[in-house]
């Protein structure tokens, strides 16, 4: 992912206001360049001063797209600690809990009337780094090899995203 700047990513989210997007918290390491660009392929991280709040940005031919997401609470995968989920992005098993229900408002009027869409992310929103294996699944699981090289994996994880972005922006 190419690196982008305050500004750049401010002014890319598309489901929510100007002004909300003002208020944002940026990712730690934006502003000292401690973010490893070269790891990425999308952007993704909670707002320190909002938990419940979470944000991706998504590089696209257009420019960046945001994203302000909402992480309810998942009680039951707290309970239940020896069940395994899956991202429906990047396709990693994890945990009960290293998964979880992300709500984006659609964009535009629909959003305004609270109109939402879901998906379930990585609860940390590492996809890249768990596909590049620089990050691991918390709860050791049977881990199922696939026959697919790094960029196929890459290029599937961003379909899979760009496919929830499109019904964010169909609003």
């Amino acid at each position: 992912m190419q690196p982008l700047d305050e500004h750049e990513i401010r002014s890319s989210f598309v489901n929510c206001t100007k002004g909300e997007a003002s208020r944002i918290r940026m990712p730690a390491g934006l502003a000292n360049g401690d973010v490893a660009w070269a790891d990425l392929d999308f952007l993704g991280w909670t707002d320190p001063g909002a938990p419940a709040r979470s944000l991706l940005v998504i590089p696209d031919t257009g420019g960046p797209t945001g994203l302000v997401l909402r992480r309810p609470e998942m009680a039951s995968a707290k309970r239940n600690g020896t069940r395994s989920t899956m991202c429906r992005v990047c396709l990693t098993e994890h945990g009960a809990s290293g998964v979880a229900l992300f709500v984006a408002p659609l964009a535009g009027a629909a959003g305004r009337r609270g109109n939402t869409v879901g998906e379930y992310l990585c609860a940390d929103l590492a996809c890249p780094l768990y596909l590049r294996g620089k990050r691991q699944p918390k709860m050791r699981l049977v881990r199922r090899e696939e026959t697919l090289t790094l960029d196929e994996r890459i290029s599937r994880a961003m379909t899979n995203l760009a496919s929830f972005v499109s019904r964010v922006l169909a609003g």
